[in-house]
């Protein structure tokens, strides 16, 4: 597995290395998602722009905060180390996995998509997008990515009901 990862992240950071707007975009995604603040802006713009289900939208916001915390707390357990020269590719803590941007990433696509399920048609690609960048900029290995994709699932799967209850 981990000879597929490393050459995974391999293809991954040539394609960043192919064009110059290639990298620029991957790092103004990851930039915008750094602690999940681009989706905690967009559930808060929600709450402000819909006030028929602004508690709706408020209990989502907290739930994508929640599943980034949970992420960081696994980063602090887990403790692995990010890919080599990841650190003079963007400004980034020490540890990779799971990857906080692709928790709160997912959490936010699968939470906005429940709330207002338009919202699956942006949330869902731009999320995908944000994870692309990570593995473009070379600061985690696919199983990262993955396993943040999948701790913000199902964190946002786990608390769906509470957080669009009569609101859906």
């Amino acid at each position: 597995m981990r000879y597929v990862d490393h050459r995974l992240l391999a293809a991954a950071r040539d394609c960043g290395r192919r064009g110059p707007g290639v990298a620029a975009a991957a790092r103004a995604l990851s930039f915008s998602g750094e602690h999940g603040a681009l989706w905690l802006a967009a559930g808060l713009a929600g709450a402000v722009s819909d006030p028929a289900r602004r508690a709706a939208w408020l209990r989502t916001t907290a739930l994508i905060g929640a599943a980034h915390l949970a992420s960081m707390g696994v980063k602090r357990v887990v403790r692995r180390p990010r890919p080599d020269g990841s650190a003079s590719a963007y400004p980034v803590g020490r540890h990779s996995f799971p990857s906080s941007h692709a928790t709160s990433a997912t959490a936010a696509a699968v939470l906005f998509g429940a709330l207002r399920p338009p919202a699956r048609h942006l949330a869902a690609p731009v999320a995908a997008a944000m994870c692309l960048s990570r593995l473009v900029l070379g600061v985690h290995y696919p199983t990262d990515i993955a396993a943040g994709a999948l701790l913000g699932a199902a964190t946002a799967t786990a608390g769906t009901r509470w957080a669009v209850r009569g609101d859906a």
